[in-house]
């Protein structure tokens, strides 16, 4: 068991079985009354945040959380399998861990898993991904001005909004975070 003073920025706590992240925290001594340290907590799996104010010495559960590079292989229909870059032993994640990434997520694709005594618990994008465009509407003679923009499904299956003048084929590179179109991509 760990105290309050162990508790730093990117440390994982065990709070009732959850597991959160420690966004920010800052120990604070006012002139009357005990010390207490005020956190900002993450929860790993949902992304929710919360406020937490803990006595000063009061005992926490630290986590160990491993995060680790993966390459992502295939889906085999249950799930998502990624093979380890240091041992090439192979992880099988549920489609529930991995989530919205998998619209941005290709064959051999780099990408990095938190684990927590071998479980994984969330996956990590790369800020941006480069996908082809597998099809959209063509556009119309007249369609160079800016602003206006039309649906595109990459090669994932995913799909984005891109702006009229791009064409089947062309390669755009796409925000993981929020799947905006981020801008075309010359080979």
């Amino acid at each position: 068991m760990a105290s309050t003073a162990d508790i730093k920025n990117g440390v994982v706590l065990n709070i009732d079985g959850q597991l959160w992240s420690v966004v920010e925290f800052q120990h604070v001594k006012p002139g009357k009354g005990g010390a207490f340290v005020r956190t900002k907590l993450k929860n790993v799996v949902t992304g929710k945040v919360v406020d937490k104010t803990y006595n000063a010495g009061a005992k926490v559960d630290i986590e160990n959380v491993d995060r680790r590079d993966f390459t992502y292989l295939y889906n085999d229909g249950d799930g998502f399998v990624f093979m380890d870059q240091t041992d090439y032993d192979q992880l099988t994640v549920p489609a529930t861990v991995v989530g919205d990434a998998k619209n941005f997520m290709l064959e051999n694709q780099a990408v990095t898993i938190a684990l927590n005594n071998g479980n994984p618990l969330y996956i990590e994008l790369p800020a941006s991904v480069v996908l082809e465009i597998t099809y959209t509407e063509p556009g119309l003679q007249g369609d160079r001005s800016t602003g206006g923009t039309k649906a595109a499904t990459v090669e994932t299956g995913y799909e984005i909004q891109v702006p009229l003048f791009l064409e089947t084929g062309t390669k755009v590179k796409v925000d993981t975070r929020s799947g905006d179109y981020l801008g075309r991509v010359n080979d």
